[in-house]
């Protein structure tokens, strides 16, 4: 079982501890909420980093292009391209503003949730539209929040932008394009997201009811909600792939359209109904592992500081 770093975060008072930290997180489970979250969205980020690059040089029009040859460009033939000119570390290409956009976001979503639930919910389990609405809310959020963050995330990853770091990029972004620059691509980004969360908060929390509660609460509780995760990210990639190929482009080419129909008409024109789909098996590998192991870690962590 996975034990949380800082067992001061336990409300049952130690001789020695600080009181008053403990005090405020046990007055205040939001806050536990945000850190189990945080916590969980570490592991996961770094871990599949490189699916995510992948996923973005898929989608990128220059990435048509590998070795000097042109056609369908495969993942294994990027993961390939990439290792042989930038070597494995070039897998964690934009690891950074990965990790500073996805730990606090996932941190956010979850104290989200927490809020959510216990303001509005009381502790009863949600129905299946009750999980989409809570997951759409919280995603929609924290995606607002940290747009910006994504909109560097995305250049960082794509090879075509050379910023030296976050907060540089962060500058140059605003300095050349402006507040519109900083928040590039937002519609489809929260297209992809809210309803991705929605989704899969909605299946999970429904394959989850599936399961005798004395088999989660046991010794393969972890592998199950692992399992429940990986269900759930499926079927929810799937629906929001095409979201995520136009926030991509959005955000890489702010110049080249004038809103989201030119994009769709881009892709549609450029590539046809599969360009929507284009990057679907990395970022569907990634998104369905990342949010099945952060959602594990999670509810072992929540378990351990006494949010459950």
């Amino acid at each position: 079982m996975l034990t949380f770093p800082d067992d001061t975060i336990e409300t049952n008072y130690v001789e020695g501890q600080d009181v008053k930290t403990n005090k405020f997180l046990a007055d205040y489970p939001i806050v536990k909420a945000f850190l189990a979250g945080s916590f969980s969205g570490t592991f996961s980020t770094v871990l599949f980093q490189p699916l995510d690059l992948v996923k973005t040089r898929l989608q990128n029009t220059s990435a048509t292009i590998v070795n000097g040859q042109h056609g369908a460009i495969s993942m294994f033939n990027i993961f390939s391209n990439i290792i042989q000119q930038e070597h494995i570390k070039g897998l964690w290409r934009g690891m950074v503003p990965s990790i500073a956009r996805c730990v606090p976001g996932v941190g956010l979503y979850f104290s989200s949730l927490d809020y959510i639930k216990s303001n509005y919910l009381q502790g009863k389990t949600p129905t299946a539209l009750e999980s989409v609405t809570m997951g759409f809310c919280a995603r929609s959020m924290s995606g607002a929040i940290l747009i910006p963050i994504t909109v560097v995330k995305t250049r960082f990853e794509s090879g075509v932008y050379g910023y030296d770091g976050v907060i540089s990029a962060l500058k140059q972004i605003y300095r050349t394009e402006g507040i519109k620059g900083m928040t590039c691509g937002l519609i489809p980004t929260l297209f992809r997201d809210a309803p991705f969360s929605g989704l899969y908060l909605m299946f999970y929390t429904q394959t989850k009811q599936l399961i005798p509660q004395d088999i989660l609460n046991s010794q393969y509780g972890s592998p199950i909600h692992f399992c429940c995760g990986v269900t759930a990210g499926i079927m929810a990639s799937v629906v929001t792939q095409p979201a995520d190929v136009l926030k991509t482009k959005m955000q890489l080419y702010p110049t080249q359209f004038n809103g989201l129909w030119s994009v769709i008409v881009y892709v549609h024109n450029n590539h046809g109904v599969q360009g929507y789909f284009k990057g679907m098996v990395p970022r569907m590998l990634r998104r369905t592992l990342m949010a099945a192991m952060a959602w594990t870690v999670y509810e072992q962590i929540s378990k351990k500081i006494g949010l459950k």
